[in-house]
């Protein structure tokens, strides 16, 4: 197992490379989407994107891709810090809104969807983390919740409101959409969009050799904004490895999420898929609470119990990036850098424990 570190779009630069390494890390975990982008006051980006009813903010150019070149050059600033780029974590829903509402654009932007995935391939970047929803991440509240008061992120109510016309995956892609709310979807629509996304992007993927990483729901319930989930609980993530057996069909296993969920538990829901060599990398935060009513702790104080975690990982021959994908802030002059240190070095402790023991 190796320890890798998540970055925002805006941390890709030497400052936030030097930080992810004098921390332990070697890999790092990469989101392309800027989801501050227009954000205004509601979702600064000092921390994990946490909006209001309006989204976190715009969507990005959706007739600019990632680009090769693009690509390979954040590659090398990565390389030249003495990191490797294992993963880049969630599509920019200007590029496949259409594919998740089954909108008139969907065919092209299949097409799109397929390029980027040969992009990342030339780039030699391994993994592509998706999250296949509507609403997205929403709902969240941030306050006092973890020890000492520390500021950390959580849910303490179900979330109805409509989601507006323009509007996917907690972030707006048209501003200029006409008035009203996005029409309800079935779950069974929802499934066969998500099937017809992996039939045609993982023979893509498999030449190119990239995996495709599905991140459960978060936060993890049948339904938020109007709208269904796909994996709000474990056995679910069954059902979207059954729909394709390709070897790049594989999972984002967030821990936190899946210790969210109403249903089932977390520790036979990693052994099972680990067993499977199905995991390709892993978000390790703690929680306390189940959805809709849940806080993140300190990655030392919540539900989970993470040597026990690594320890089904250990047994189960799983290789790949484990990263502190959220931590609540501490009180200082960087609350985040903090924060974010304080999980990580725990982490390592608890990598190095595991290892010891094998």
């Amino acid at each position: 197992m190796k320890l890798g570190f998540g970055l925002y779009r805006h941390m890709l630069s030497a400052p936030y490379f030097a930080f992810a390494r004098q921390l332990g890390a070697t890999h790092v975990v990469v989101h392309l989407v800027d989801y501050f982008n227009k954000g205004g006051a509601h979702n600064p980006p000092r921390d994990q994107p946490v909006g209001e009813l309006g989204g976190w903010g715009h969507a990005g150019n959706p007739e600019q891709l990632w680009a090769v070149e693009e690509l390979r050059a954040i590659k090398q600033r990565i390389e030249g810090a003495g990191l490797i780029w294992e993963a880049i974590e969630n599509f920019d829903p200007a590029h496949w809104h259409d594919v998740l509402l089954d909108g008139p654009r969907k065919r092209l932007q299949l097409d799109w969807l397929k390029q980027i995935i040969r992009n990342v391939g030339m780039a030699g970047i391994p993994i592509i983390g998706y999250n296949f929803s509507i609403a997205g991440v929403a709902g969240r509240v941030t306050g006092p919740f973890a020890r000492g008061g520390a500021i950390s992120v959580g849910m303490d109510a179900p979330l109805d409101e409509p989601i507006p016309n323009g509007m996917v995956w907690n972030m707006v892609y048209d501003a200029n959409a006409p008035a009203g709310y996005l029409p309800e979807t079935t779950p069974q629509q929802l499934w066969s969009r998500l099937a017809a996304f992996l039939n045609e992007c993982l023979p893509v993927a498999e030449r190119a050799g990239v995996r495709l990483a599905a991140h459960p729901d978060d936060p993890p319930l049948p339904r938020l904004r109007g709208q269904p989930r796909l994996v709000y609980k474990p056995e679910l993530y069954q059902k979207l490895i059954d729909i394709n057996h390709s070897p790049s069909n594989q999972l984002e296993c967030c821990v936190g999420t899946l210790a969210e969920m109403q249903d089932g538990d977390v520790y036979e829901a990693v052994d099972r898929y680990s067993a499977q060599h199905r995991i390709a990398y892993i978000h390790l935060r703690n929680v306390r609470g189940k959805a809709p009513h849940y806080k993140e702790t300190h990655i030392d104080e919540g539900d989970i119990d993470i040597l026990r975690v690594l320890r089904i990982l250990r047994k189960n021959d799983f290789d790949g990036i484990i990263i502190p994908d959220h931590a609540p802030q501490l009180t200082c002059d960087a609350p985040w850098h903090a924060g974010m240190a304080f999980a990580t070095g725990y982490l390592s402790a608890c990598l190095s424990a595991v290892k010891a023991e094998a």
